[in-house]
């Protein structure tokens, strides 16, 4: 019986094999390499959401400024006329407050606001990943003109 004990017990030491743990780690490779590159898209679609979703916000905010002046700001007033009561001619007879701040784009760039617009009449646009007009996928822009 002691001797039994004592072989079991020294089968449980006896750990793994070197074998073993390559295979392993080769599993754990294999996994690393088909999941991986599936979250990198997802956070490129996750900016790709959000521009859009700030674009939207922005023209919103821009529409009710036409509202209460019957006009959106100048390419010169710019977003910025969104904040602060724009100082330079046309200057707004009943202007409020239409954002707490301006958002930059998920990459760190500010959003562009062009009137006239070149899609509508006024395009707000983010240049995507690479911050230069144009591009094809995570580096496309996104604007206003989008669904």
């Amino acid at each position: 019986m002691k001797n039994k004990l004592f072989q079991v017990t020294q089968r449980l030491q006896r750990g793994f094999t070197l074998i073993e743990l390559m295979v392993v780690l080769l599993i754990i490779g294999v996994l690393a390499a088909l999941i991986v590159p599936n979250v990198l898209d997802r956070a490129d679609d996750a900016r790709v959401t959000a521009a859009k979703t700030d674009v939207t916000n922005l023209m919103q905010a821009l529409k009710l400024y036409k509202l209460d002046n019957q006009r959106y700001p100048t390419a010169e007033q710019g977003l910025q006329a969104l904040l602060v009561k724009p100082t330079v001619a046309p200057v707004p007879n009943n202007w409020k407050t239409y954002l707490d701040q301006l958002p930059k784009d998920p990459w760190g760039s500010p959003y562009v606001y062009l009137n006239p617009g070149i899609k509508g009449e006024v395009d707000v646009m983010s240049y995507g990943a690479d911050g230069q007009p144009g591009g094809e996928g995570k580096s496309a822009d996104v604007g206003s003109w989008q669904p």
